[in-house]
């Protein structure tokens, strides 16, 4: 199977799947004239790793996922570690999230949006808050 086949039955762009070559993630064997060739092994392996992007697992996260996808004798607990921290990274990118944008929102509602200067977005931005 060549790498268009690849991309169009996983579902993983061309781009990244050389991407994920390079990398290491996934290693196709080459023929005599150098062409990837892929089976469907390879398949599964690129639409698993497609899915963990998708739900926002690092590269690294993704190699150990793909490597206990791969281990027969895993440990859910294992997966459901790796799962548990990620859930956890994504609530403090949320809370994170949630205050920047209420702080904005505060702002914009400060800011009278006419043809005066003054602006509290520009002075919250603005270099002099911080030394206040």
């Amino acid at each position: 199977m060549n790498i268009g086949d690849v991309a169009r039955q996983s579902g993983v762009p061309p781009k990244t799947i050389r991407y994920y070559e390079d990398i290491g993630l996934i290693r196709p064997n080459r023929s005599e004239n150098g062409y990837r060739a892929f089976t469907e092994s390879h398949v599964h392996k690129l639409a698993f790793l497609g899915r963990a992007r998708a739900l926002g697992f690092t590269i690294e996260d993704c190699r150990t996922l793909l490597s206990l996808y791969e281990d027969e004798n895993r440990e859910s607990m294992q997966v459901k570690a790796v799962a548990e921290d990620h859930l956890r990274q994504i609530e403090e990118k949320i809370a994170k999230l949630q205050s920047m944008r209420a702080t904005l929102a505060e702002l914009v509602e400060k800011c009278a949006g006419d043809h005066r200067p003054d602006c509290p977005i520009i002075e919250d931005l603005s270099p002099e808050r911080l030394a206040k």
